[in-house]
């Protein structure tokens, strides 16, 4: 099997730029695809608060429900805010967008930075809690943690590029099976507390080892917070849904916040009436659906559909991280190639960015949730305060009707997320939010460096009145590397004569005692054209030819060397290994060489 047929067996047959527009995602599966980070952070979210407040024993127990209840509250004033950027920046964008056309350039590669380190990050938290989950459900899984959690990012980044639809297809039955799990979990949970009251506590409520204090409080709220990452993909998405976009994008993200929070408060309610304790061994989840659902068939449907939306959660980030991607390419702040559009009509080379990156931060960190969790979240803040605060600036210009009222409640959620930002980062940050914070400044003067090459490499390029007639004929060199004497390279010496009158064959040698035979065979296959043997001392096949190319262009004062390499294709993919590859380490020597082409000249031998 080829590459081009595995890659089509993987991927997909490509897609026409005409069917773009029915790419466009229905807000059934636009949901699951930029909500599932949102949606599944109530998974974990719960968990990191109680593993807070049980440092300080029963008495901080009780406190967690009145954190959850505010993590609630600046959820909603979130959403409301992004509703607000949905409609008034359609084409998406989300923080980026705003923070640059309302704030300026710097605070807009912050917000960038930030959103692209939070995706890196989302991928890598929501699967190592996924595996998490399946190591809670199957213990013996847990020494195989990190070879799991690699080999989700590699379904999951196959999947995306197959393209937005077919992902949303493949994606969204498990995002709505978990739905309709927690929820039965919370309203039979509920109803049990109801009739029966709180049970007795199965494991006993540790004693205190702190007391209950305000920043044993604010520790929490900011693990906690980790349930608002994702609530900005479906402004940074707008273009990838049905029209009319912007109103289906706001009714998606309406039906979010009401689903997350709904999770997010029922799920804390249980966890305080049946007296939840995090362990170690278990995750609060499969210890609440324990309590609730006993060991059967709901249970197993609990833990498997955590897994899967804890997994598939990552998905989010690969539907946000290519986009923003793309439109810092377009900006000239990111490497070009980031926007352009696959055959399969995604950004294919964010998708892999993406997908290497996330990976790489599992293998550093071990795939451990608690270990990759302090380093969340305080990207996405930075990202939502500088878009709430350039929000402010847009309707102070635009002045439409209402826009005290929209300013308000934008500049609310500034100050609200300004503040939780401020929590977060100083709570968070020795425990390894200072490496978000020193890797965000640093990625920022990556977009800076890259945007100042591309405006220089264009000043560098543009045309000048000089350059109104093209030059004369250049002094043109054109060289064959001949490995040896056979059929295969009688094309290649056909191709030489077709573009220069005196086409020259080269031959490296690393074997003195054959170099009197290779002249003999020449002389009665091309008497006519010269032939160069470059000695070789060292073996080396690419170094003669290296220098002798320069040479050229130095001594003989060439402005352009043409070296034709004649290249074996095998017929069988097992044939590659058995022939020797030095024309491609020649390609590689050559690659960087200014004023050489390197043309290859591709055989097949046929019986």
């Amino acid at each position: 099997m080829t590459g081009a047929n595995l890659r089509r067996l993987l991927v997909g047959e490509p897609l026409p730029t005409a069917r773009a527009v029915h790419e466009r995602l229905a807000k059934v599966l636009a949901l699951p695809i930029f909500a599932s980070d949102a949606i599944s952070s109530s998974a974990y979210a719960v968990e990191e608060i109680l593993m807070v407040t049980v440092l300080a024993g029963a008495v901080g127990m009780r406190y967690s429900a009145g954190v959850a209840a505010a993590i609630g509250l600046l959820f909603l004033l979130v959403t409301i805010s992004y509703r607000q950027t949905v409609h008034a920046y359609p084409s998406g964008g989300g923080a980026y967008i705003v923070a640059h056309e309302n704030l300026g350039v710097v605070p807009g590669l912050l917000a960038a930075a930030a959103l692209l380190a939070d995706y890196v990050l989302t991928v890598a938290v929501s699967v190592a809690s996924g595996v998490a989950a399946i190591t809670s459900a199957v213990p013996a899984l847990l020494p195989y943690h990190v070879t799991l959690c690699l080999l989700a990012i590699a379904v999951i980044t196959l999947a995306t590029l197959r393209g937005a639809r077919e992902s949303g297809k493949l994606f969204a039955p498990p995002v709505y099976v978990y739905i309709a799990t927690v929820l039965l979990m919370v309203i039979v949970g509920l109803v049990r507390l109801l009739v029966h009251g709180a049970p007795p506590a199965v494991h006993p409520i540790p004693l205190p080892v702190q007391g209950l204090g305000l920043f044993l409080l604010l520790r929490a709220f900011a693990g906690g917070c980790s349930a608002l990452t994702g609530i900005e993909a479906i402004a940074n998405g707008v273009p990838a849904f049905r029209a009319p976009q912007a109103r289906n994008a706001a009714l998606t993200l309406v039906w979010m916040a009401v689903i997350c929070v709904t999770i997010f408060a029922g799920t804390s309610v249980l966890a305080q009436g049946f007296h939840i304790i995090p362990r170690h061994e278990q995750t609060v989840f499969s210890t609440m659906g324990h309590a609730v659902f006993g060991n059967g068939f709901l249970y197993l449907l609990l833990q498997a559909s955590t897994a899967a939306i804890l997994i598939l959660a990552a998905n989010t980030s690969f539907a946000g991280f290519p986009r923003l991607a793309s439109i810092l390419g377009q900006d000239g702040f990111a490497p070009r190639q980031l926007a352009n559009l696959g055959d399969r009509l995604v950004f294919a080379n964010g998708i892999v960015l993406l997908g290497l990156a996330s990976a790489a931060l599992i293998v550093a960190f071990g795939g451990t949730t608690h270990r990759l969790i302090p380093l969340y979240a305080v990207g996405v803040f930075i990202s939502f305060t500088l878009s709430q605060a350039g929000m402010v600036i847009y309707w102070r210009r635009q002045r439409s009707r209402g826009w005290h009222v929209k300013a308000a409640v934008n500049a609310l959620g500034a100050v609200a997320t300004c503040t939780v930002l401020a929590v977060v980062g100083s709570v968070k940050f020795v425990q390894g939010a200072w490496i978000v914070l020193v890797f965000i400044p640093l990625l920022m003067l990556a977009f800076s460096s890259i945007a100042r090459h591309y405006r220089e490499l264009g000043r560098i390029l543009r045309l000048s009145p000089r350059d109104r007639h093209l030059p004369d004929a250049i002094r043109h060199a054109v060289l064959v590397v001949l490995p040896a004497l056979h059929r295969g390279v009688i094309p290649a010496l056909s191709y030489a004569k077709t573009i220069s009158p005196n086409p020259e064959a080269v031959y490296v040698e690393t074997d003195p005692a054959e170099t009197p035979r290779f002249r003999e065979a020449w002389e009665k296959l091309s008497p006519d054209l010269p032939l160069t043997v470059l000695k070789s001392p060292s073996g080396s096949f690419a170094d003669p030819l290296l220098r002798y190319t320069r040479t050229l262009r130095s001594e003989r004062r060439v402005d352009l060397v043409t070296v034709i390499i004649p290249e074996f294709v095998a017929s069988r993919w097992w044939h590659g290994p058995l022939w020797d590859r030095s024309g491609l380490l020649l390609k590689l020597a050559l690659l960087f060489e200014p004023g050489v082409v390197v043309a290859n000249l591709r055989y097949r031998p046929q019986a």
